[in-house]
């Protein structure tokens, strides 16, 4: 696992949100959490965008439905920040999605709200060729 996707990047980002969590606990609200991290991505020189609308498209056709990740660093790592009890399963499929949309190759989910920090980390960029994989495996079975 030394020379995964991303590895330093990811770690950076997981430290910054570390020192905002020594700072603050847990026990705010989600902007505080993302605040800080701006902050403390600014002192740390991580590139970063926040808040920056990503527009979906069906069929060829661009949505108007914006959707809108709480940072993208490194251009191609969305970070979605939570400030809950307990992760749950649509707040990892948002991270997910955020990062499909986006064109983006790994997905981080931040959440503050616990003791300790915890993240999760996703890896999108091949979640399309392994569905691809698997349907064409499904239908060989099938025939």
């Amino acid at each position: 696992m030394d020379n995964f996707l991303y590895k330093d990047e990811t770690y950076k980002i997981i430290g910054a949100a570390m020192t905002v969590h020594r700072y603050f606990g847990c026990g705010f609200t989600e902007k505080v959490y993302q605040d800080a991290l701006e902050i403390e991505f600014k002192e740390q020189g991580i590139p970063y965008v926040r808040e920056q609308p990503i527009l979906a498209k069906y069929r060829g056709r661009t949505l108007s439905t914006e959707f809108i990740p709480d940072f993208i660093c490194f251009n191609h790592i969305v970070v979605e920040l939570k400030a809950v009890k307990e992760l749950e399963d649509y707040q990892r499929s948002q991270a997910i999605n955020y990062a499909r949309v986006a064109n983006m190759d790994i997905a981080l989910l931040i959440n503050f709200g616990e003791t300790s920090l915890r993240h999760e980390r996703f890896i999108v960029s091949n979640l399309w060729n392994l569905w691809f994989i698997l349907i064409v495996l499904w239908l060989i079975c099938e025939i």
